[in-house]
C-alpha cells in the first residue's frame, strides 16, 4: 500500500510521507536486484522481448518511484526529506554501478549486437544496445575487480557530494534576509516588487508593523533589488551575499562548499583516470556531439574573440553614461544591472517593468500554447483534479489530430520557501511501450521560480521570464512529442547533452517576434498588445549589452571546461585563480576578490553540466540556424513547424543530433545566425 510503488499511475502527492521512502525504496531495490540477476543469468539466447524490454521494464519501474523522491527534495525541500533522499543517494549510486559493471548482462547485450536477429532491428533499437555497450564500457566493465569496487565508491562518493553542495546552496540561499523597516530604502524599487518583498516579510514571520518589508537571496527579489533599487549600499550587501553564498565569505560559513568542490574535482578526475581517460573532460564529450576538448575551447574562444571588441565598447558606453547621467564615476559590479536598466530606459525607453504589465502569466501561457499548436499541429489542455505538491501547481494535456493524448506535464511557475532556484524541465515518466504491453504517455515536470502574484492583482511576467518559460517549454515538448517507444532513446533519454539545449533555445526566439508576441501579450489593464515602439525597442534590446552578455557565459563554460580538463593532482590549480585567469583572458567586468561564484554553481557541482556547460553556446548555434529557416518560411509556418516536430522533436536519442539538424535545415550548421541574433558582427 506505499504510495511510492503505485507505479502504474501519477504519483499522488499529497499522500506521499517522508516515512514512505526508506521502507518504498528498500522494496525497489531488493525486487529489481533478484530480477537483474535472473536476467544476467539466463540460459536462453538474448533476445529483444525476453531481455531488453525487461530491463526496460525494471528501469522504468525505478525512475517511476526515485523520481518523485527526488522531485519534491528540489521543489517541497524540507530537512526530514532532504535527510531520507540522501540516505538512499549511494545506494541508488551502488545499485547503478552495479549494472554498469554487471558482466552477465554486458555479455548479452554483445550476443545481442552481434545475432542475425540484430540487423532486422529499427535504428532506434540498433542505438539502444550501441549506447548501452558504450555506458558498459564508461561505466568500467572491463576493469579488474579491485577497480571496479574503486570505481563504485568513487561514483557513490559523488552522488552525495553533488546532493550536498546544492543543498548548501539553498540553505544558505534561504539563509539570508535584510528587514527593511524604512521605505527610503526601497527607492527605485516598482510597487510589484515592493508587495514582493512584503510578501517576504510575511513568510519569514517579521513583525510586519516594524519591518513591513524583506529582501532575501531569492532570485525575484535579488533581480528587484540589483536592478532598481537607488539605494547603493543596498544593492552591494545584497550583491555581496548573493555573490559568496555557501562559501568561507559567506557570513554563515555552515554552508562552505569549498572542501566539496576540491573533492568533486578530485574524484572526477580519478574517475577518469580509471576509465582510461586523460582527464574528466575527455569522459564527458564520450557522450556528446563535441568531438575533442580542442574543439571546444576553440569554439569558446572563437566566439569569446568575434565578441570582445563590441564588449569593451558596451562597458564604455555604460561606463560614460554613469558618469554622465548618475553621476556615478567608479563603476562597480552591483552597480551594472541598476545603470544598464537606466541606460536601456533612456536609449530605448524600455524596461522590465514597462514590459511587465502586458505578460500577465495567463495571456503569455495561452500565446504559448497557440504557438505550439500552430506549429506541431497539438492541442493543450488543462486537467483539474490531478495530484499535486503545491497548490500553484498546474497540470495540462498534449492532444494531438487524433484527439489523443500524447503527453502531460506539470506547470510549477512561482519562487516559494523550500524550492531550489532556478528554472528546469525534467521527466516525471518516459515515452515506453513493450512488444505485448500498452503505450506509456510521457509526463514532463516544468519549474520556474518567477515573482508570484502578489495580493489579489495576478502575476506578470518580465521580458526575461517569458523567455525562461518558452525554455523550459522547449525542453518539455522534446520530452513529450518523440515519437520513440523504446526507452532509452526516447524523449531526452540518449540526447547528446549539448544537443538537448536546442529545442529550448529555439522556443525562445518566438518571444522577439510580432508573430509570437501579438500571441502572449496582453497589458493588464487595457488588453492592449505590446505596441510597435515598444516591440521596436524590445528587438532592439536584444542586441543591448549581448556581447558582454555573451562573454559572461563563455567565461563560465572556460571554467568548467578549464577545471575538469587541466586538472593535475600533483599541481592541484586553486579555483580562484584558475577563476580569475580565465576572467583575465574573455571577460571585460571584474568582481571583487571576495566573489564566489563557482560555490553556487549548481549546474556544474550539483547537476550534469560537469565539462559540459559549453553545452548553451554549442547548442544556441544549432537554434539560432534551425530558427532562421522560420524566419525565411514564416515565423508560424506550419509546415516549417511539422518539420521540425518529426526531425529534431519526434527521433529523441535514436539519431546523431548532426544527422536531424542537417535533414531539418538540408546543410551544416552556421554561426552567423547566433551572431545576428545576439547584434554581434561576425
Amino acid at each position: 500500500m506505499n504510495p511510492l510503488l503505485q507505479t502504474h499511475e501519477l504519483p499522488n502527492f499529497e499522500d506521499l510521507k517522508v516515512e514512505h521512502i526508506q521502507p518504498a525504496m528498500e522494496t525497489l531495490l531488493r525486487e529489481n536486484r533478484a530480477k537483474i540477476k535472473v536476467l544476467a543469468e539466463m540460459k536462453e539466447a538474448p533476445t529483444w522481448e525476453n531481455f531488453v524490454e525487461k530491463l526496460e521494464e525494471l528501469d522504468n519501474r525505478f525512475s517511476r518511484v526515485w523520481g518523485p523522491i527526488g522531485h519534491l527534495d528540489a521543489v517541497k525541500n524540507s530537512d526530514e526529506w532532504h535527510e531520507a533522499y540522501t540516505a538512499f543517494l549511494s545506494e541508488v549510486s551502488r545499485y547503478y554501478t552495479e549494472i554498469g559493471q554487471n558482466q552477465g548482462l554486458y555479455e548479452k547485450f554483445k550476443t545481442l549486437s552481434e545475432s542475425e536477429e540484430f540487423a532486422d532491428y529499427s535504428i532506434a533499437q540498433k542505438k539502444v544496445i550501441e549506447d548501452s555497450l558504450r555506458n558498459f564500457q564508461l561505466s568500467g566493465i572491463a576493469l579488474p575487480k579491485d577497480q571496479q569496487e574503486t570505481y563504485q565508491k568513487i561514483s557513490q562518493e559523488l552522488s552525495q557530494l553533488g546532493s550536498q553542495f546544492g543543498n548548501n546552496v539553498l540553505k544558505a540561499t534561504q539563509s539570508w534576509h535584510k528587514p527593511i523597516s524604512d521605505e527610503k530604502e526601497l527607492a527605485g524599487i516598482p510597487e510589484s516588487s515592493q508587495g514582493l518583498l512584503a510578501q517576504l516579510a510575511e513568510q519569514k514571520g517579521l513583525d510586519t508593523d516594524k519591518t513591513p518589508w524583506c529582501v532575501t537571496l531569492d532570485f525575484p527579489s535579488y533581480l528587484a533589488v540589483m536592478t532598481h533599487a537607488d539605494n547603493r549600499e543596498l544593492r552591494q550587501e545584497v550583491y555581496k551575499a548573493f555573490g559568496t553564498r555557501a562559501s568561507d565569505q559567506f557570513e554563515n560559513t555552515e554552508f562552505d562548499n569549498t572542501e566539496n568542490i576540491a573533492r568533486i574535482r578530485e574524484l572526477r578526475h580519478q574517475k577518469a583516470q580509471l576509465l582510461g581517460f586523460g582527464s574528466y573532460a575527455d569522459l564527458s564529450l564520450a557522450t556528446k556531439m563535441a568531438e575533442s576538448s580542442e574543439q571546444v575551447l576553440g569554439f569558446l574562444r572563437d566566439l569569446a574573440r568575434k565578441s570582445k571588441p563590441q564588449a569593451e565598447q558596451e562597458l564604455a558606453t555604460l561606463k560614460q553614461f554613469a558618469q554622465d547621467e548618475l553621476d556615478l564615476p567608479d563603476v562597480q559590479p552591483w552597480d551594472i544591472t541598476y545603470v544598464s536598466e537606466k541606460l536601456k530606459n533612456k536609449t530605448l525607453s524600455l524596461s522590465q517593468e514597462t514590459l511587465r504589465p502586458y505578460f500577465p502569466v495567463e495571456k503569455t501561457l495561452s500565446g504559448l500554447f497557440a504557438i505550439t499548436e500552430k506549429l506541431f499541429g497539438i492541442r493543450l489542455q488543462e486537467k483539474q483534479g490531478v495530484s499535486i505538491w503545491h497548490k500553484d501547481v498546474r497540470f495540462f494535456e498534449l492532444i494531438d489530430e487524433a484527439e489523443q493524448v500524447i503527453g502531460q506535464f506539470y506547470l510549477d511557475l512561482y519562487a516559494r520557501e523550500g524550492k531550489r532556484g532556478g528554472a528546469w524541465m525534467d521527466s516525471a515518466v518516459t515515452r515506453w511501450k513493450p512488444t505485448k504491453g500498452d503505450l506509456q504517455t510521457p509526463v514532463a515536470y516544468l519549474v520556474c521560480n518567477f515573482t508570484p502574484p502578489v495580493g489579489d492583482k495576478p502575476a506578470c511576467l518580465t521580458h526575461d521570464e517569458v523567455t525562461t518559460l518558452f525554455h523550459e517549454f522547449g525542453h518539455g515538448i522534446h520530452h513529450l512529442m518523440t515519437k520513440m517507444i523504446h526507452l532509452d532513446v526516447s524523449g531526452i533519454s540518449g540526447v547528446p547533452w549539448d544537443a538537448v539545449e536546442l529545442p529550448s533555445q529555439f522556443m525562445e526566439n518566438f518571444c522577439w517576434e510580432r508573430e509570437g508576441i501579438d500571441l502572449m501579450s496582453a497589458h493588464i489593464e487595457t488588453g492592449e498588445a505590446l505596441p510597435d515602439e515598444l516591440l521596436v525597442s524590445l528587438q532592439k534590446s536584444r542586441g543591448f549589452q549581448s556581447a558582454m552578455m555573451m562573454l559572461r557565459q563563455i567565461e563560465f563554460a572556460l571554467a568548467d571546461f578549464e577545471l575538469h580538463a587541466f586538472y593535475d593532482p600533483e599541481n592541484i590549480e586553486d579555483l580562484l585563480d584558475l577563476s580569475a585567469r580565465i576572467r583575465e583572458e574573455v571577460a571585460v567586468i571584474m568582481p571583487p576578490s571576495y566573489n564566489r561564484f563557482m560555490h553556487s554553481f549548481s549546474h556544474i557541482f550539483a547537476g550534469g553540466y560537469a565539462a559540459g556547460y559549453f553545452s548553451y553556446k554549442w547548442a544556441e548555434v544549432l537554434s539560432a540556424d534551425a530558427f532562421s529557416l522560420f524566419e525565411e518560411q514564416g515565423i508560424l509556418d506550419e509546415q516549417t513547424g511539422m518539420k521540425f516536430r518529426n526531425t529534431i522533436l519526434s527521433a529523441g536519442g535514436s539519431i546523431d543530433p548532426m544527422v536531424l539538424f542537417k535533414q531539418f535545415r538540408g546543410r551544416e550548421p552556421r554561426i552567423d545566425a547566433l551572431l545576428r541574433h545576439s547584434g554581434i558582427a561576425a
